[in-house]
């Protein structure tokens, strides 16, 4: 099908959130209140924050602060994806933890499995489903990757398998795959917008005291207490958490570690049982490919196909604009990505397309911090990881704020920052040349260009 005509009818917003089931906005914030922690941000990285807080102590009088609704940007956009990983892939791990990569697995493994022990304790409904993601190979070069990934794997003890193209066609069939390297318990796919409608619900029974929007505009110490301005009161706090990823941090000093990226996708139509049947797909896999501009697809519990990817925008200066959530230019490439990769599926059509800003550093996942003697903690930069990870970073916070020494606060990773990005204009010009060259090494069979190699042996990059 033309994708013009396939995308015509679709609607230019986020499915997940594009429903009758959301929830009634909570009021927001008028006069001063008090309060023993503040947590700035209503996405993932702050609803688990509240939530454990609430968990650890009870009696912990916790607030909320979200600018517009629960879920409304990255957290309720995204591909649903639930990782393991901590550190935006195993490869990526190595190359900069490599002493610590069993810790680092272990703990985000554990982390997912009490992801779900958490949203079975309070009975979160967001279609969990443990199926483990494949890693696709789209080209002769990218088996070399899946079979050192695979190596590497293995000897950390984690079950994953090395599929040939017709184990892997078997499974999903597609003319473009040539291998796959399946993690079966690695990943699980939830509904993101239903999952932060549940933590939000959680959180409320729990008694954290929260406030739509309401953004946190200014941050100041008062007499011992942390004091966050709103538009129409304020917010007193012995301890504060930011959880506010791409968007304007309160702490300067955050600039310079992250940019915004913008990340795009489509829905389809739903598929009839017998449609699906013409790919396979009976094990319900998240999928990504694994070039340098790669695609992330899954199903939905109705059968759609979720496609995404590819593109990853930078506006030169670090804007962020909401017209930057439609890109007609990266809808319609990954429409004919779409088509090329399922050619069964040629007539199905697009019903969303959307998207939005998420944070990135030159590290690819996330970073930690304090400020102000330790009484604010942060987390950012989980670089579209952050549907499992910010439980991770929420612990992190936590221990931090609590002073505590715990196994996640001695890792390495948690200890160091990322490299700084350069001052602008600088950055948009290293960035973009980073872009450039990502696309030219995807083209000429992952060949990495003088600039990737120097990148490389910096241990920087950019990606989404």
């Amino acid at each position: 099908m033309d994708p013009l005509r396939a995308l015509a009818d679709a609607e230019r917003k986020p499915y997940w959130l594009d429903r009758a089931i959301a929830p009634e906005p909570l009021p927001r914030l008028t006069g001063e209140v008090t309060a023993d922690l503040a947590v700035v941000g209503g996405g993932f990285s702050g609803l688990w924050t509240a939530l454990m807080a609430k968990e650890r102590d009870p009696a912990l009088d916790v607030v909320l602060l979200e600018g517009r609704e629960i879920g409304w940007a990255a957290s309720g956009r995204n591909g649903g994806f639930c990782a393991a990983s901590l550190t935006h892939g195993l490869g990526n791990g190595l190359e900069r933890w490599p002493e610590e990569m069993a810790a680092l697995e272990r703990l985000g493994r554990e982390n997912l499995d009490q992801i779900e022990a958490s949203l079975a304790r309070h009975g979160v409904d967001c279609s969990f489903e443990r199926t483990g993601e494949m890693h696709v190979a789209t080209g002769e070069w990218q088996l070399r990757g899946l079979d050192e990934e695979a190596a590497a794997a293995s000897s950390l003890g984690l079950r994953v398998d090395r599929l040939d193209r017709d184990q892997v066609r078997a499974e999903v069939d597609s003319p473009t795959y040539l291998g796959a390297l399946w993690d079966r318990d690695g990943a699980a796919m939830v509904d993101p917008a239903r999952l932060a409608w549940g933590l939000r619900d959680a959180c409320l029974r729990l008694g954290v005291r929260i406030f739509e929007h309401t953004p946190a505009r200014s941050l100041r110490d008062v007499g011992g207490l942390l004091e966050l301005a709103t538009p129409q009161g304020a917010v007193k706090a012995r301890r504060v958490a930011l959880g506010t990823g791409a968007f304007s941090p309160l702490l300067r000093r955050l600039r310079h570690f992250l940019v915004p990226v913008y990340d795009y996708a489509l829905m389809t139509e739903p598929l009839p049982e017998a449609r699906l049947a013409e790919i396979g797909w009976r094990n319900r896999q998240g999928i990504g490919d694994s070039a340098n501009q790669f695609h992330y697809y899954r199903l939905t519990d109705d059968n759609r196909i979720l496609w995404g990817g590819y593109d990853a925008v930078y506006h030169n200066g670090g804007l962020v604009k909401p017209e930057y959530d439609q890109r007609d230019e990266t809808f319609v490439t990954l429409a004919r990505h779409f088509y090329e990769t399922f050619p069964q599926l040629g007539d199905v059509r697009f019903t969303h397309r959307w998207g939005g800003v998420i944070d990135t550093c030159s590290r690819f996942s996330a970073f930690f911090g304090t400020a102000y003697g330790s009484r604010l903690a942060y987390a950012a930069g989980y670089t579209g990881l952050g549907v499992g990870a910010t439980r991770f970073g929420a612990n992190v916070m936590l221990d931090l704020l609590g002073g505590e020494e715990t196994e996640r606060t001695r890792l390495r990773m948690v200890r160091r920052k990322p490299v700084p990005f350069p001052p602008e204009p600088v950055r948009s010009g290293v960035i973009q040349l980073t872009r450039w060259s990502l696309s030219r090494a995807d083209a000429h069979q992952g060949r990495r260009n003088a600039w990737l190699r120097t990148l490389d042996a910096l241990g920087l990059g950019f990606d989404s």
